[in-house]
């Protein structure tokens, strides 16, 4: 019968086929290895930043979470979009508003300039991101080889958060701050002009209209909430400077739920949310990325302004965590075929939070091995284990109508995560620094946000036990 000529079959893939599957692992892996590695890359550079521009305090933290809000703000409509106009469609646009952004901000020369073009990267990456995960889910059947495939993308895109430190630190030694910025343009090109040729087309199957409305409220409500706690590192948490923006874009973000609730095509269909899957995998994201996003941030830092690193020297400092993430991530696959998603996750995260109690021993005279190298060598490690079994978790319980949606979702809750917990985190430490310039102050304020750190994350891996599903009750959704 036919089945059984199935069954014999060879299963090899042809040589095109195979060169075309690689083609697409490759283009999706470096555009989210762009949009993640521009998350960190400046950190390095914003000391160079505000000299040549004359940056303020706060607004070195809006070179990072202007990127950091529009890219998760926008990243649901970019999912949707991707699933109703077309995958290779969106990823060619984000690509190339990616790069065009990536070239104006490296040509800033304003302070309001660089930020603009900042949120205009951020703009681009969302809607790049979710295609570049959805590409690859299409691209490879659910089973082991795409949880292998997921393994590879998440690896490669904590790679490029992780490598944004030395990639920064080099660039700012030997060229300049704007070099950050402008080494996407000639990578973009490339990638523009290969993904043309070798992606194909595909969509989810329907032309349901874009809901720009409810895309307007998350990305303004997020960004305005980001402010208010901004804000209260210089005006304090009862301040109305704080409290207008926080109770406004909190209200914003419960008008974009009523919206979202009422609306025939929503952004974010709240069915979503009642798979277990896709809820929890999503605010377990939340949280690590939260927790884990700023130690990028405060290392390099840290490094410079206490420990007297070069930038260059800064980013060599992290090589050794950049390369633990990225071990990590790749480990997760084959670690998770024998313990199952959700207790590799709650290792991960226990792990991470072990780094960042560690890390928040720091001293002023800290020792490189003991102070910034094994510290940041599990924080990172934790973060990779746990990072890849929740995007597969998340991604597997969607119907693949809604594959584009989730893979910005997860991007959404992971990167939302981390530009909140760098308001709240810089926040903590600032508090705890009083406005003082002294390498002690600073040095304890760094070490209390890194405290708080450890402290969400096993709240974390706490939640995660008692709400991740287990493999006997995973749940996918109802057709639609």
């Amino acid at each position: 019968m036919t089945r059984m000529a199935d069954v014999t079959t060879p299963t090899r893939l042809p040589a095109r086929s195979r060169t075309r599957t690689w083609a697409v692992v490759a283009a999706a892996c470096t555009g989210q290895f762009l949009v993640v590695l521009d998350v960190s890359v400046v950190n390095v550079a914003l000391p160079s930043m505000r000299a040549d521009l004359g940056l303020s305090g706060p607004g070195l933290q809006w070179v990072v979470n202007a990127y950091s809000i529009a890219f998760a703000g926008f990243m649901l409509l970019g999912g949707r979009a991707a699933d109703i106009y077309g995958r290779k469609r969106m990823f060619l646009t984000g690509l190339g508003l990616f790069t065009a952004a990536s070239l104006a901000g490296g040509l800033a020369q304003e302070g309001w300039q660089l930020l603009a073009a900042r949120a205009g990267q951020g703009l681009g990456a969302a809607v790049l991101s979710p295609a570049t995960l959805t590409i690859l889910t299409s691209a490879v059947p659910e089973g082991p080889a795409r949880t292998r495939a997921i393994g590879t993308w998440m690896a490669v895109g904590a790679g490029g958060g992780a490598a944004g430190g030395l990639v920064g630190g080099v660039l700012t030694d030997f060229l300049s701050w704007r070099w950050v910025l402008l080494i996407n343009v000639p990578i973009g090109a490339l990638v523009l002009a290969g993904a043309a040729v070798w992606l194909a087309e595909s969509r989810a199957g329907d032309r349901r209209r874009i809901d720009l409305l409810g895309a307007v409220l998350v990305t303004v409500g997020l960004a305005t909430t980001a402010y208010g706690i901004v804000q209260t590192e210089a005006e304090g948490w009862t301040a109305a400077a704080t409290l207008v923006p926080l109770s406004g874009g909190l209200a914003l973000l419960g008008l974009f739920v009523l919206v979202e609730a009422r609306a025939a095509a929503p952004l974010m269909p709240l069915r979503i949310l009642g798979v277990r899957a896709v809820s929890a995998a999503n605010v377990s994201m939340l949280l690590l990325g939260s927790a884990s996003f700023g130690m990028w941030y405060f290392m390099t830092v840290y490094a410079q302004n206490v420990l007297g690193y070069t930038p260059l020297e800064a980013g060599f400092a992290l090589v050794p965590s950049s390369a633990a993430i990225f071990v990590g991530a790749k480990a997760a696959p084959r670690i998770m075929a024998r313990t199952g998603a959700k207790p590799l996750a709650v290792a991960g995260a226990l792990v991470a939070a072990a780094g960042f109690g560690w890390q928040s021993t720091m001293g002023v005279d800290g020792d490189y091995l003991t102070a910034v190298c094994l510290p940041g060598v599990l924080m990172m490690a934790g973060a990779g284990l746990a990072s890849t079994p929740l995007a597969a978790l998340a991604t597997s319980g969607a119907a693949p109508g809604d594959a584009g949606l989730v893979s910005g979702l997860v991007n959404t809750s992971r990167t939302m995560g981390g530009a909140l917990g760098l308001a709240v985190l810089s926040t903590v430490a600032a508090a705890r620094t009083g406005g003082s310039a002294g390498a002690a102050e600073i040095t304890a304020g760094y070490a209390l946000a890194f405290r708080t750190s450890a402290v969400v994350l096993v709240a974390g891996a706490l939640m995660m036990l008692l709400w991740l599903p287990g493999r006997a009750d995973h749940e996918r959704p109802a057709a639609t």
